[in-house]
C-alpha cells in the first residue's frame, strides 16, 4: 500500500513540474515563437543586410515590417503582383487611390485601386516608391508583400527558410 502512495506522489509531483515548466515556456514566448518565428527581424537586422525568414506553422513566410513608417505584418506572396493593403489600412496610411484595377485573388476577382507606397521596409531592406494596391475584402492587419517589392530582391528558399537580399550593385 505504501508503494502505491509513493508512486502516486511521484506522479503528482511529475505532473506539477511538467505543468510549471510548460507554463514558464508559454509565458516566455515559446508559443509565439512557433506561431510567428520572424517576430524579431525588425530589431535585429542591419540596414541593407540580408533578411532570413522561417516558415510559420501554417507554412507561410510572415514578418513584421513597415509601410510609410507604420508597422504592419507582411505575408510574403510571390503570386501577388503588388504590395496589397486593405481599405482600412490604406485610409490609416493616408494612401492616394489611383486608377481602378481588377485583381485575381484567392476569393475571386475583385475591383480595387492602384496606389504608390513611399517606403516599404522589411528587416534592414528599405525600398522607396513601391507600386501597391488597395484591395477590398482583405484583413486589416495583414499586408500581402507581392512582386512589386520582391522582384527588386534576390530570393533564395532552402530548408524551410527564405533569404532576401538586395542585388549586388
Amino acid at each position: 500500500m505504501q508503494t502505491r502512495q509513493r508512486g502516486g506522489i511521484v506522479m503528482m509531483l511529475l505532473f506539477w513540474v511538467l505543468l510549471i515548466g510548460l507554463g514558464t515556456w508559454w509565458l516566455d514566448g515559446g508559443m509565439e515563437q512557433i506561431l510567428n518565428p520572424n517576430a524579431h527581424i525588425a530589431q535585429t537586422l542591419s540596414e541593407g543586410g540580408p533578411v532570413t525568414l522561417k516558415r510559420n506553422r501554417s507554412g507561410h513566410f510572415e514578418a513584421p515590417g513597415e509601410i510609410n513608417g507604420e508597422p504592419v505584418t507582411f505575408l510574403l506572396d510571390t503570386g501577388a503582383t503588388y504590395v496589397a493593403v486593405s481599405d482600412e489600412l490604406a485610409a490609416q496610411l493616408g494612401l492616394n487611390r489611383g486608377r481602378t484595377a481588377w485583381f485575381n485573388t484567392a476569393n475571386g476577382r475583385v475591383q480595387g485601386n492602384l496606389t504608390q507606397l513611399d517606403e516599404v521596409m522589411l528587416g534592414g531592406i528599405k525600398i522607396s516608391n513601391v507600386p501597391g494596391s488597395i484591395s477590398p475584402g482583405m484583413e486589416h492587419d495583414t499586408v500581402l508583400l507581392g512582386m512589386s517589392f520582391l522582384h527588386l530582391l534576390n530570393i533564395e528558399i532552402r530548408s524551410g527558410e527564405m533569404v532576401l537580399s538586395l542585388p549586388d550593385s
